[in-house]
């Protein structure tokens, strides 16, 4: 019974990375407003740490050239 359950939590761990892996700019751009917002960006940890460092102009949201150079 523990190895189905081990095995159960990988599959999860694996799919659910394998989702964030594919995320793309259409995907996090929930609201459909063309940039990507920093709660938008909240799901990706990696993409919510450069945020800062990708948002050139400033302005709080990923554009889709600056979510390019992800």
């Amino acid at each position: 019974m523990k190895t189905l359950q081990s095995t159960l939590v990988l599959m999860a761990l694996a799919s659910s990375s394998a989702v964030f892996a594919s995320t793309d700019f259409d995907t996090l751009d929930v609201d459909g407003s063309g940039t990507i917002s920093q709660a938008e960006a909240s799901v990706d940890a990696d993409l919510l740490a450069l945020f800062p460092e990708l948002d050139v102009d400033g302005d709080d949201e990923l554009s889709k050239e600056e979510f390019s150079e992800y």
